[in-house]
C-alpha cells in the first residue's frame, strides 16, 4: 500500500480516540518503543525509545539520545466531532422503533450525518469477580444505526435552510423492538465478552462507517471520516519514526479533547506534556534548570488540519492567504493568538520546510470571520516553547466525511522527518 492507502486503513481502524491511540501504540511498539505507565516509576536510559498514554485516548512518545541540544515536539489530536451516547441511551418511539439518545461532541456539521451507515465504538468498564473494573475497547464491525432524513414530501422547505435541533432531529434509529436481536447494549456487551448488567461505565460514540477513498483524475484527493486530525496524527508519527532522532530530545504527542476545548486531563491544556517531560529529566538525573534551558532551545509543531479555500465559496476565505489542496503544508496565523505562530517561529518552520523540499502555504481567517483555536497556544500554557500552528489543507472540516490532498500527506511526513532529524 502507498502512504494514503495506509492512512485510510489507519482511519478505518480508528473510529474514535481510544482506538486511534491503540493503533498508534501498536505502530510505536512495532518500532521497538517501550511502554511506560504513569502509575509506576520510570526507568529511562539514553538511547532508548518510550511512550506513555493517558485515559487510553492521549499518547506521548519520545526518543532519548545520548546527548541533546534542545527539545522538539510534534503535537496533534486524536478526537473528531461526532455524537456521544448519553447514559441510558435507548428510547422507545411509536411503540416499535428504538432510537439512541445522543449529544453533540465538538463543533460539528450536522446535515451530512443523515442517511449514512453509522457504528458505535469506544470503551466499557466491566465488573469482574475480584471486584475490579476491567477496561475493554469495543468497536463492533457492523452498521448499527442511521439517522434517516425526513422526506421532502413532509417538509417542502427542507432545501431552503432548515435549522436542526440536536435533541429532536439527530437521534439515530437503532432497531425494531421485539425482533429478538436484543438491545444495542446487548450488542456492546457481547463485543466486550460480558452481559450488559456487568457494564459499570462506558464512553461510547456514534461514528461514520463509510469507507474512505482516493479519487480525482490524478488520484489527487483523499476523502474519509476524521481527516481532522488523524491525517496529521498519522503523518507526523510516520515522520517521527523515519527520522534519525539523534540531535534533540524528540517528542511525539497526541492529545484528546481538542474538539471540546482541551480542558481535560488528557487534553492539550492538561499537565500531560509537562508531567512527561519533567519525569524524563528526573529519571535521567537532570535538574529543573536544565529542563528550562532545553525548552528555550526547543520548538513545537502543532499539526492540526487547516481550511482550504472552497471553490464554491471563495468569498469565505481571506483575499490573499488562501491555501489550496495539494499546495503543501499550511502555516496558520491569527492576530488574536488563536494560533501560536509568530514571525520567529514561522521563519524556523519555513527553513525546515525548505530543507525538506516542501511548499508552505499561509492561512489566516477573514478579519470579520473568527475561526477556531487549536493545540499550540493551549499547550503553551503548560510548556512554554517556541511553537507554530500548522496543518494540511482540507475541505468540509467537521463533516463526517472530509476531503484533503494525497500529496499533502507525504509533505507532512517529510517536514516532520526533517524537523526531528
Amino acid at each position: 500500500m502507498n502512504r494514503n492507502e495506509e492512512l485510510l486503513s489507519f482511519i478505518e481502524r480508528s473510529p474514535v480516540s481510544f482506538q486511534a491511540v491503540e493503533n498508534l501504540s501498536g505502530m510505536l511498539e512495532n518500532e521497538g518503543f517501550e511502554r511506560l505507565e504513569e502509575r509506576n516509576r520510570w526507568r529511562i536510559n539514553c538511547g532508548g525509545n518510550y511512550y506513555v498514554t493517558r485515559n487510553d485516548s492521549a499518547l506521548i512518545a519520545f526518543s532519548v539520545p545520548d546527548c541533546w541540544e534542545g527539545i522538539r515536539i510534534a503535537a496533534s489530536h486524536s478526537d473528531s466531532p461526532c455524537f456521544k451516547l448519553k447514559e441510558n441511551p435507548e428510547i422507545a418511539r411509536t411503540g416499535r422503533y428504538t432510537v439512541l439518545n445522543v449529544e453533540k461532541y465538538g463543533g460539528m456539521l450536522m446535515n451530512p450525518w443523515f442517511d449514512r451507515p453509522l457504528g458505535i465504538a469506544g470503551r466499557v468498564f466491566i465488573h469482574r469477580e475480584d471486584g475490579h473494573a476491567e477496561r475493554v475497547l469495543v468497536s463492533p464491525q457492523r452498521d448499527l444505526c442511521m439517522i434517516p432524513s425526513l422526506a421532502i414530501h413532509m417538509d417542502r422547505t427542507a432545501n431552503d435552510g432548515r435549522k436542526l435541533n440536536a435533541q429532536e432531529d439527530m437521534l439515530p434509529l437503532s432497531g425494531l423492538r421485539e425482533e429478538g436481536g436484543g438491545s444495542l447494549m446487548d450488542v456492546i456487551a457481547r463485543e466486550a465478552g460480558c452481559v450488559k448488567e456487568d457494564i459499570l461505565g462506558s464512553d461510547l460514540f456514534v461514528y461514520n462507517r463509510q469507507k474512505g477513498c482516493i479519487w480525482g483524475p490524478g488520484n489527487e484527493f483523499i476523502s474519509a471520516p476524521r481527516l481532522d486530525d488523524l491525517q496529521c496524527a498519522y503523518s507526523t508519527l510516520c515522520g517521527f519514526l523515519e527520522a534519525e532522532r539523534k540531535r534533540f530530545l524528540s517528542v511525539y504527542a497526541v492529545f484528546d479533547s481538542e474538539e471540546v476545548g482541551s480542558s481535560t486531563r488528557q487534553g492539550a491544556a492538561s499537565t500531560f506534556l509537562a508531567d512527561t517531560l519533567r519525569r524524563i529529566y528526573l529519571a535521567l538525573g537532570r535538574d529543573f534548570e536544565q529542563y528550562q534551558i532545553d525548552l528555550a532551545h526547543g520548538m513545537m509543531i502543532s499539526a492540526d488540519n487547516a481550511h482550504a479555500v472552497h471553490p464554491n465559496y471563495e468569498s469565505k476565505s481571506d483575499p490573499v492567504n488562501r491555501p489550496v489542496i495539494g499546495g503543501g503544508v499550511v502555516l496558520k496565523f491569527s492576530g488574536n493568538q488563536k494560533y501560536c505562530t509568530d514571525g520567529c517561529s514561522a521563519a524556523a518552520f519555513r527553513g525546515i520546510c525548505r530543507d525538506a523540499g516542501v511548499n508552505v502555504q499561509v492561512f489566516t481567517n477573514r478579519a470579520d470571520l473568527p475561526g477556531g483555536s487549536t493545540l499550540g497556544n493551549i499547550s503553551n500554557n503548560q510548556v512554554a516553547i517556541a511553537s507554530v500552528d500548522s496543518g494540511l489543507a482540507q475541505l468540509a472540516m467537521h463533516s463526517p466525511f472530509e476531503t484533503a490532498g494525497t500529496s499533502d500527506t507525504e509533505d507532512m511526513v517529510r517536514v516532520t522527518k526533517e524537523f526531528f532529524s
